[in-house]
C-alpha cells in the first residue's frame, strides 16, 4: 500500500469517527436534556396524594390522579394478557414450524410492517371495529388497541431467540420420543424463556406510553372506574389533557405523570437489554 494511500485512509477513518462521535454526542445530549427537565420538573411534584386521592374539580389545588394510575394499569394489563399469548405462540410457529414456508414469509413481513405501524392507525380501526358498534368508549377496547402493538414486539422476539436455540437439542428431543409440540413448548421455548420474557418486557414498555390509540379506545374518565365496558382513565391521556389544560396544578400533575412514566419506561427497557445480554453470555 503506498503512502498517499495509507494517509487517505486514516483521514477517512478520523472523519467518519468524528461524525459518529458527533451524531451519537447529539442524540444523547437532547435524551439527557428530557430526562433532566423531567427530573427537574417532574419529581418535586411527586406526593403521596398524588397516587391516592381522585381529581379536585378544575381550578382547585389538590388532588391526584389515582384514577389515571389505576385505569391505567388495568389498561396495560388487559393489552397485556391479550397480547402476550398471541405473540408468543405465532412466535413459535415462525421459529418451529414455518421456517421453510411461503405463508409463514408472507406472515413475517406483515409482523415487520406492524412494528412500524404509527400507533394512531390502530387505534382508529379498534374504534372502527369495538367502539363505534357498541356506542361508547370503553376500557377494554384501550386493552385491544394496546395488545395489537405489543404483539409484533413479542413475536419478533420469540421467533429470534428461539432459532438461537441449537438444532441439537430439538434432535436430542425427538430421539428421545417426544412429540413436535413437546419439542417446542417443553424444550426449545424453555431454552429460550430469558430471551421470550425480554420480549414481553420490550412490549410492556412500548405500549406503556402509548397515546393515541387509547384517544379512540378508552378515551378518559375523570373518575376511578374498575369496569372496562365504560370509558376509563390513563396516564398519557390524562397527562396530554392537563398539559393542554389552563390550570398551574394541572400541570404540576402532568410532570409529575410524565416522570413516572417516562423512568417507568426507562427501567423496563433497561433490564430488557441486560436480560438481552445475560442470554448472550
Amino acid at each position: 500500500m503506498s503512502k498517499n494511500n495509507k494517509i487517505k485512509r486514516q483521514i477517512e477513518n478520523y472523519v467518519f469517527l468524528t461524525l459518529s462521535f458527533l451524531s451519537a454526542g447529539f442524540g444523547l445530549f437532547f435524551l439527557f436534556w428530557i430526562l433532566g427537565d423531567l427530573l427537574i420538573n417532574g419529581f418535586k411534584y411527586i406526593n403521596l396524594d398524588l397516587f391516592t386521592h381522585d381529581p379536585v374539580p378544575p381550578g382547585m389545588e389538590g388532588g391526584g390522579l389515582k384514577h389515571a394510575f389505576i385505569g391505567h394499569i388495568i389498561i396495560t394489563f388487559l393489552g397485556t394478557v391479550i397480547g402476550t399469548p398471541i405473540g408468543i405462540l405465532a412466535g413459535i410457529y415462525f421459529a418451529e414450524y414455518g421456517r421453510n414456508s411461503k405463508l409463514a414469509s408472507i406472515l413475517r413481513n406483515i409482523v415487520d410492517i406492524m412494528v412500524s405501524n404509527p400507533s394512531i392507525v390502530i387505534g382508529a380501526v379498534v374504534y372502527a371495529i369495538l367502539v363505534k358498534p357498541v356506542g361508547h368508549f370503553m376500557g377494554i377496547a384501550g386493552g385491544v388497541a394496546l395488545a395489537l402493538l405489543m404483539i409484533p414486539v413479542i413475536v419478533i422476539t420469540t421467533d429470534e431467540m428461539m432459532k438461537l436455540v441449537p438444532k441439537e437439542t430439538r434432535e436430542a428431543a425427538y430421539a428421545l420420543g417426544a412429540q413436535p409440540w413437546q419439542v417446542s413448548f417443553q424444550i426449545v421455548l424453555k431454552a429460550a424463556k430469558v430471551g421470550v420474557l425480554t420480549g414481553v418486557i420490550l412490549g410492556v414498555a412500548r405500549i406503556s406510553g402509548e397515546t393515541a390509540p387509547l384517544l379512540f379506545t378508552a378515551f378518559n374518565n375523570s373518575f376511578t372506574t374498575l369496569d372496562v365496558t365504560k370509558p376509563m382513565a390513563s396516564l398519557t391521556v390524562t397527562v396530554f389533557q392537563y398539559a393542554m389544560g389552563p390550570y398551574d396544578e394541572w400541570h404540576r400533575q402532568a410532570w409529575a405523570a410524565s416522570f413516572i412514566l417516562t423512568f417507568g419506561v426507562l427501567i423496563a427497557s433497561i433490564t430488557a437489554r441486560y436480560l438481552i445480554q445475560k442470554k448472550r453470555t
